[in-house]
């Protein structure tokens, strides 16, 4: 089990977790990088179940069966889950409490990356993504 935390920019929106962590990732997709307004964004994994959440949350569904929650006060950036993805949300690292204590083990969807981002770290690289999702559901 793991313990994490994280909030949102201003602080209007929390959340914990007890839960296994289930992905540590990096999303360079087409989807992320318009929702991030940055060439990629970095998940951790959990199950829903598993976490709990203080404050108001908005929601965008981004494709079918696939939504994004953000703080309605600051418009960060708190969580990716889909349909595609049972039993998992992504919620964004840059939320964690403890940042220093996490890091990615794969980049996924480099097909989709960037031109001009050169990756130099020895995290393993993936075209596509790591595990196949759900069939029947768009990327993102």
């Amino acid at each position: 089990m793991t313990n994490l935390s994280g909030k949102c920019m201003c602080g209007a929106v929390t959340w914990s977790s007890a839960g296994p962590v289930t992905r540590r990732l990096s999303c360079h997709c087409d989807d992320c990088q318009k929702a991030t307004s940055s060439p990629f964004t970095t998940f951790v994994g959990l199950a829903p179940d598993t976490v709990t959440w203080t404050g108001d949350i908005n929601h965008f569904e981004s494709s079918p069966d696939s939504h994004r929650g953000f703080c309605p006060e600051c418009g960060t950036r708190l969580y990716f889950r889909s349909a595609k993805w049972p039993g998992e949300i992504h919620i964004h690292a840059a939320t964690l409490n403890e940042q220093a204590d996490y890091a990615p083990d794969a980049h996924v969807k480099l097909e989709d990356g960037v031109a001009w981002l050169r990756l130099s770290d020895d995290i393993p690289k993936h075209q596509s993504f790591q595990a196949t999702p759900k069939t029947g559901l768009s990327e993102g």
